[in-house]
C-alpha cells in the first residue's frame, strides 16, 4: 500500500473533523428536505438544523443568528460585502492591505478597472504588519469601506481587529474583515470589535468546502450580486446547501469547545518544527511576525535554493506549498512577500507550512527529516553542477 504524504498544508484546506461527517451524510440521506418547502415535515427538519448551524456560528464569533448569510465560501462572501456596498456610493473608495486574500485584491481591482472604485493601499512593514497610524490617517481622510484580514494565509500573521475596528468606528466607516484563515483558531468578537461584514470559510475550520457565510451588521444593507428567489431576505438567493451549512455548523460548535487547547497543542509541535529546521538548515529565514502569528503557521525561506526544486523533490512525501492555494498554477511572486519588500532570494526560495490538530508528533519529526535532508542533497547537486 503506498503511504501518503504527510499533509502540512492546512492554510490550503483542512481535513474534515470525521464528526462533521457523520452529521453531514444524515442530512444528505435521511433529512434530505429543501429548507425552504414549508409545507412538509422533510423542510421542516432542515430548516430547523438551518437554525441550529446559525447559532453555533454566532455562538463562535459573538454574532446575532439573524446576521448570518450563508454564501458558497469566503471569496463570495467578500464580493458579496464590497460589491453589495457599490450602490450605497457613487464611487466606492476602498482602503486594503497590500497582503489581503487575492478575493479582496483581485475584486477591487476588477471594479477599479470598471471605474466602480478607488483603491487606497494601506502600508506593511517587512514582517507584515500594518502601519495602523498611516491606517488611522486615511480613515481619517475619508474611506467608503475598509477591508483588513484577521490572520494572513501566507505568513500567519495575526492582525489586531479590536484596535482596527476602533478606529473604523472612531470615523464611522464599514469595516470587513476577512476572518477565513482565523476563525475556529483565534477569539473573534464581531459584536464588541466594531466590525462590519465577517467573511467565513467552512473548509479552514475542519468543515466541508464549498459553503461559508457573511456575517453582515444590524443597521447596514447590501444588495445581492446574484438574483433569483428571495432567500436569506433578498441579499443571496439559491436554496440553501442544507448538509454543508449543517457542516459548518457542527465545525464551528466544535471549535468553540476545542479550540483553546488545540491550537496550544499545534503550536507546540510547529515549534518543534521550527526548532529541529534550523538546527540541520543553515541559512533558514522565517518570515512573518513570530510574536504574533497563527499557531500552525511555519513561514520559511531557504534563500540560496528556488522553492520549486524543493518542492519537485519531495511532494509525493511531503504536503507542503509555495504561497497561497487561490494563486496555484500563476507563476508570478507571492505579492504578500513583495509587499513586504523582501529580497528575490528570499521570495523565490520561500516555503508555506501550515500545522493542524491532526498533525502528530510523529510527522513533525518525519517531515524535518524529509525537508533538511532534501534541502542538503539539493545544495550539493547544486554545488557539483556549479
Amino acid at each position: 500500500m503506498i503511504q501518503k504524504p504527510i499533509y502540512l498544508d492546512y492554510h490550503s484546506t483542512t481535513p474534515v473533523d470525521p464528526r462533521v461527517v457523520e452529521i453531514m451524510v444524515y442530512y444528505m440521506t435521511t433529512a434530505f428536505g429543501n429548507a425552504s418547502s414549508i409545507d412538509h415535515t422533510y423542510g421542516d427538519e432542515a430548516e430547523k438544523a438551518i437554525s441550529k448551524a446559525r447559532f453555533s456560528m454566532a455562538q463562535l464569533v459573538n454574532a446575532s443568528p439573524k446576521e448570518i448569510v450563508f454564501t458558497s465560501g469566503a471569496t463570495e462572501s467578500i464580493n458579496l460585502a464590497i460589491q453589495g456596498s457599490i450602490p450605497h456610493n457613487h464611487q466606492l473608495k476602498i482602503a486594503i492591505s497590500p497582503v489581503e486574500h487575492k478575493a479582496v485584491l483581485d475584486t477591487c481591482k476588477a471594479l477599479a478597472q470598471k471605474g466602480l472604485v478607488n483603491i487606497i493601499y494601506l502600508h506593511v512593514d517587512s514582517k507584515g504588519n500594518l502601519d495602523l497610524e498611516h491606517l488611522e490617517k486615511v480613515c481619517r481622510e475619508g474611506v467608503s469601506l475598509l477591508c483588513i484580514m484577521a490572520a494572513n494565509n501566507e505568513i500567519g500573521n495575526i492582525y489586531p481587529i479590536q484596535t482596527i475596528g476602533k478606529i473604523a468606528l472612531k470615523y464611522n466607516i464599514p469595516f470587513l474583515c476577512d476572518g477565513s484563515q482565523s476563525i475556529g483558531k483565534i477569539p473573534l468578537n464581531f459584536n464588541d470589535w466594531g466590525i462590519t461584514y465577517l467573511a467565513i470559510s467552512g473548509h479552514k475550520l475542519y468543515g466541508p468546502k464549498g459553503v461559508g457565510a457573511l456575517v453582515v451588521r444590524k443597521g447596514y444593507h447590501l444588495e445581492p450580486i446574484i438574483f433569483g428567489g428571495g432567500h436569506q431576505k433578498g441579499i443571496r438567493p439559491g436554496t440553501l446547501n442544507v448538509s454543508g451549512i449543517v457542516g459548518l455548523g457542527e465545525a464551528c460548535r466544535l471549535r468553540q469547545l476545542e479550540m483553546n487547547e488545540d491550537e496550544a497543542a499545534i503550536a507546540i509541535k510547529r515549534n518543534k518544527l521550527q526548532q529541529l529546521l534550523e538546527e540541520q538548515i543553515s541559512g533558514l529565514v522565517v518570515n512573518g511576525d513570530t510574536s504574533s502569528r497563527l499557531a500552525g503557521n511555519l513561514h520559511i525561506a531557504i534563500p540560496d535554493i528556488p522553492n520549486s526544486a524543493i518542492i519537485a523533490r519531495i511532494r509525493h512525501q511531503l504536503a507542503i506549498s509555495t504561497g497561497a492555494a487561490c494563486s496555484s498554477g500563476v507563476e508570478s511572486p507571492s505579492h504578500v512577500l513583495r509587499a513586504m519588500k523582501l529580497k528575490d532570494n528570499i521570495i523565490e526560495g520561500a516555503l508555506r507550512i501550515g500545522l493542524g490538530k491532526f498533525t502528530t508528533d510523529a510527522e513533525i519529526e518525519q517531515a524535518a527529516a524529509i525537508l533538511s535532508n532534501t534541502v542538503n542533497q539539493t545544495r550539493q547537486v547544486m554545488v557539483k553542477n556549479k
